[in-house]
């Protein structure tokens, strides 16, 4: 008898196994229709799961017959779930829309690292900034990207110029040439293209940026040494969007600008314009503009072409256009005379066309292949001198993604050519640049069990004259349980030699040599180590995360004078070392969220005698943000952010400071208004002392350490149809 029911049992488990079924799930937004890229669908009760593509729909195969229960979850949706009867509903197409309500961060899909995972199974640590915030931040600065990464825990937005404004970007305190700025995972904003980078990318479009910080070469080569922003565009919906938004503010920001998306069978399309104009502002009344007069706007299609469900083609085209004129007022309105002659103008032209080609092949197999070219031309004017070129550059990327059991394995080539021209009617040793470079690339991520899993890489570069470069990188997840996790991740980078720096930047290339053959590539080897806890007491969600990071940069190329009165980088015997940690915490209690971050950073030269702490480096940063919000009516915030003392290059130490703002929005169906008190307090570096250490005949500029504009109140509307 005990055969005879074995029998069963066993015949009963076969015919479970053969009797499989598929499911189509289409996850939407329960407000707006559009379609939710990235939600998470799960089959109660087993390891089984996928995700929604860029079309909202996610295909779940091998369902038993039966009565089965599927759990639905969206980052800021309310979980859900729905049951279905197989094989009665066996290939039907399930429609779910989601509603708004509380946040679960583990469910943040992320595709920097070349997957599709959830924040909270990658073994890389990747930050992702959403679209909540990405809004919110564009309400303050509607015309660039920089407020957004300028209030994150662990990132510095320099400025690098007094009267342009310019800036960069600094990871763990390092200078802004080792981070590797992508734009839907196209890199095409190094060496001169670097130049005003980020002021040339609005955030009106923008669906995600995710922040990888410490070293990230193996799959985006040289320049990642302190880490990865790769910002993500919004794809199309089957719904229309047309997004509008009108700001202005008090230092004399005008700004436009208008989203529009749709999407067809066959058929998508994304379409971004921005016109900005900004007033000369002087706010301390010395003469000289803390912010220029400026002028610009960028336009940029995008068309998508669905072949069939396995095949996709995208095509770009970004054009920006930037005309920036800082310095003494009279200048400015060409009412220049020799009392009054300086002035610093920047234009620029940004031309940045990308195609890229993604394939389901057979046994899960996707291939991606990525092509760009960027046109990135520039002129900088200041009395009696002019500096202008142009830089090409051109990306190629293919990869393919293979699933082996536990295993997903990425291989890759890339190449990359940049180009240097200087104009020759103004210089009569131009400084041209070429570089080509030939990667090839592996990465694999392995799923050892629940609790363990691997993301490890390598990458072998040829660049140019430079030689062989070779990067391993290893990063391990362990989750201990439900509620404590950790990641370790190690790597070495390199960077070429290049005459575009932050130092250079801020002399507008003057009197500074070429960058020759005498120079050695930069080398690092770093590392971070993070822990992070989640819980939730009633209705309170709690998450923290402790992250410990160290870079070694060997050979780092200093600027120093010649005999001959020039300037020119050389490599320095001693190493640049920073350490430190980041501590961030996350409160949720609908309404009320509340987020604090603490970056302590150790970043030194040992090259240099004396003090050796790097210039312009705060030791300890803090950020406290708490919020208000209910979803599709108001939200309002206010924000504290501290920062400690600063070395500067003459050895002299900044003031410390605290910064506030305030902001609020509420929403009237389609149309919302909002208002920004942007550093109410009014902190500002001529508070401290003159931004300008010299006279107007013969200005000098220091180095800049805080806000040179103060206070900023803005106000705007949004049109969301």
């Amino acid at each position: 008898m005990k055969i005879f029911f074995l029998y069963v049992a066993t015949l009963f488990n076969l015919t479970l196994l053969s009797a499989q079924n598929k499911a189509i799930f289409l996850i939407q937004d329960a407000e707006s229709g559009e379609n939710l890229i990235g939600a998470s669908v799960l089959l109660a009760g087993t390891g089984s799961g996928t995700t929604t593509n860029e079309d909202g729909i996610a295909d779940l195969e091998n369902i038993p017959d039966g009565k089965q229960v599927f759990e639905v979850s969206y980052l800021g949706y309310e979980r859900t779930t729905v049951a279905r009867q197989f094989p009665a509903d066996n290939g039907k197409t399930i429609r779910i829309q989601l509603h708004h309500e509380g946040e679960d961060l583990d469910e943040v899909i992320v595709t920097t690292s070349r997957g599709s995972r959830t924040i909270a199974d990658t073994p890389t640590r990747i930050e992702a900034i959403g679209l909540e915030e990405i809004d919110e931040k564009s309400n303050m600065r509607p015309s660039n990207v920089s407020m957004i990464l300028h209030e994150s825990t662990g990132i510095q937005v320099q400025q690098t110029s007094a009267t342009s404004a310019n800036a960069s970007i600094r990871i763990q305190g390092l200078d802004g040439r080792y981070t590797q700025l992508l734009k839907d995972g196209f890199a095409n904003f190094g060496n001169f293209a670097g130049g005003l980078s980020i002021l040339d990318l609005p955030p009106l479009d923008l669906q995600q940026v995710e922040v990888i910080k410490g070293p990230a070469s193996t799959l985006y080569g040289g320049g990642a040494i302190a880490g990865v922003i790769n910002f993500i565009s919004k794809q199309p919906s089957d719904k229309r969007a047309i997004n509008l938004q009108l700001n202005q503010s008090n230092v004399g920001a005008s700004d436009l600008g208008l989203f529009l998306s749709g999407k067809s069978k066959k058929t998508g399309f994304t379409f971004l314009g921005t016109v900005n104009r900004h007033a000369a502002y002087d706010v301390d009344n010395d003469h000289f503009t803390e912010v220029p007069q400026t002028l610009s706007f960028s336009v940029t299609p995008r068309l998508w072409f669905y072949f069939d469900d396995r095949n996709t083609l995208s095509i770009s085209n970004m054009i920006v256009s930037q005309n920036r004129k800082g310095g003494d007022l009279d200048a400015i309105r060409d009412e220049a005379d020799p009392s009054h002659p300086y002035f610093e103008q920047n234009r620029s032209f940004r031309n940045l066309t990308t195609v890229e080609f993604r394939s389901e092949l057979a046994d899960n197999r996707q291939l991606v292949a990525k092509q760009s070219f960027s046109i990135f031309d520039r002129k900088i004017d200041i009395p009696d001198y002019s500096f202008a070129g142009i830089q090409y550059n051109a990306y190629t990327d293919i990869s393919m993604t293979h699933p082996l059991g536990a295993h997903s394995l990425i291989t890759g080539l890339n190449v990359v050519y940049d180009r240097f021209d200087e104009d020759r009617k103004l210089s009569d040793n131009p400084r041209d640049a070429r570089l080509a470079t030939v990667g090839l690339y592996l990465q694999d991520a392995w799923d050892v069990n629940e609790k363990l899993a691997f993301e490890n890489g390598i990458r072998l570069d040829r660049a140019g004259r430079y030689g062989w470069q070779f990067l391993p990188r290893i990063s391990a997840l362990y989750k201990w349980d439900q509620k404590w996790s950790s990641r370790i991740s190690a790597g070495m980078g390199y960077s070429t030699p290049t005459l575009f720096t932050e130092e250079t930047e801020s002399l507008a290339y003057r009197d500074v040599l070429r960058s020759g053959d005498h120079l050695d590539p930069e080398k690092s080897i770093g590392g971070t180590f993070d822990i992070g806890y989640k819980t939730a007491i009633g209705e309170l969600v709690i998450s923290a995360n402790q992250l410990f990071f160290y870079t070694r940069i060997t050979r780092p190329m200093i600027l120093t004078e010649t005999a001959a009165g020039f300037l020119q980088y050389v490599n320095a015997d001693r190493p640049v070392n920073t350490s430190g940690f980041e501590t961030n915490l996350k409160f949720l209690l609908e309404p009320f969220k509340f987020f604090a971050g603490y970056t302590f950073t150790r970043a030194t030269g040992e090259y240099l005698t004396g003090n050796r702490r790097l210039p312009l480096v705060p030791e300890s940063k803090l950020n406290l943000i708490a919020l208000y919000e209910v979803h599709g009516n108001i939200k309002l915030g206010l924000e504290g952010y501290y920062t400690s003392t600063q070395r500067l290059s003459n050895g002299v130490h900044s003031s410390d400071f605290w910064e506030f703002g305030f902001f609020i929005e509420k929403v009237f169906g389609k149309v919302a208004l909002y208002f920004n008190a942007e550093n109410f307090t009014d902190v500002r570096q001529s508070r401290y002392a003159n931004v300008n250490e010299g006279t107007h005949t013969q200005p000098r500029f220091g180095e800049i350490w805080t806000h040179t504009e103060g206070r900023v109140i803005s106000g705007g509307i949004k049109l969301k149809l």
